[in-house]
């Protein structure tokens, strides 16, 4: 009885596994990265003082030193940015065949699951090593999309991205940017626009999002397996696999990693457990709510993170 609840352990908890051992690993990546920076004698501007910073601005100092926030500090150009890149990808998904929409969607995957893995072994091994194991990373994913290797690569993906970016946005900014995400997220799977596209995605065996198996035999199946490709058209009851979005994950990553650089180790950790608890509050709604219809994770995260990173301000942690 024990060896059969294991193998079939419930998705849930494969998510919440999965969503810590992302977390462990960009602590672990951003507790490094000032170290290597200073190693390496790279320049990377610190987060804008400012609590929110709306658009690209010149600002002086108390000491008078003239300080300037970038377009990639500011919340305005990231939003334009994302839905830009969201609006851009329906046109793509809707107008290219199949065919060669999945040879640029899986370049496109490779690349970024090479440039993540490089960026987190670059902290470490020599410039070399870390080109040629991000490379060998990319291209078995490219000709091998294992679930397994598939959802590792992702871990990394996103871990980068939030430990590059983490340093560039203010806490509060980051905060921001994941509530518009969030009201993005409700509206796109309310109206159907998101599963649309994870169905033309899985179609095409790239789908920026975790798969996670009913069983764990499974976790070897390959991306191309028939029953993955087709997940977004099943019903509930019939999938052997479910998905967790990229985005639930990285954006949450994101706030946690630049409430580090705000705020410290401590500050993070509780945003990294409040987000834990409002992933667990999206599986709560899609089990008594939704009865098991798709429920998207980012809006209850950034409520249970809103009020976490309210609480750290208040305390002054």
């Amino acid at each position: 009885m024990k060896i059969k609840r294991f193998t079939r352990l419930d998705p849930v908890y494969w998510s919440l596994i999965i969503f810590i051992i992302a977390q462990i690993i960009t602590f672990v990546v951003i507790s490094r990265e000032n170290t290597f920076l200073n190693k390496e004698q790279i320049y990377i501007p610190s987060q804008p003082s400012e609590i929110v910073t709306l658009w690209p601005q010149t600002t002086t100092l108390p000491s008078g030193q003239i300080s300037e926030t970038p377009a990639y500090s500011s919340l305005g150009p990231i939003l334009i940015y994302f839905f830009a890149v969201v609006i851009v990808l329906g046109v793509v998904l809707f107008l290219v065949p199949l065919s060669i929409l999945k040879l640029i969607l899986k370049g496109l995957f490779g690349f970024l699951f090479g440039w993540g893995t490089f960026i987190i072994l670059v902290m470490w091994l020599p410039l070399i090593a870390a080109i040629i194991l991000a490379i060998a990373v990319g291209l078995a994913w490219f000709f091998y999309p294992k679930i397994w290797l598939h959802n590792m690569a992702l871990v990394l993906a996103l871990s980068a991205v939030a430990a590059v970016f983490g340093r560039f946005l203010s806490p509060w900014t980051s905060m921001i940017l994941l509530t518009a995400l969030a009201v993005y997220d409700y509206l796109a799977v309310r109206f159907g626009y998101m599963i649309w596209m994870a169905k033309k995605m899985s179609d095409s065996n790239t789908l920026p999002a975790f798969i996670i198996p009913r069983s764990i035999s499974d976790w070897n199946s390959s991306l191309k397996r028939s029953s993955v490709a087709k997940i977004a058209e099943q019903k509930p009851a019939e999938r052997q696999f479910s998905i967790l979005g990229g985005g639930d994950i990285g954006f949450a990553l994101l706030l946690m990693s630049s409430v580090y650089f705000s705020r410290g180790f401590t500050a993070a950790i509780i945003i990294a457990a409040f987000t834990i608890l409002g992933l667990l509050g999206a599986y709560w709604i899609q089990a008594t709510i939704a009865k098991g219809k798709a429920v998207p994770a980012l809006p209850p995260i950034a409520a249970v993170s809103l009020i976490g990173l309210i609480l750290i301000t208040t305390l002054a942690i």
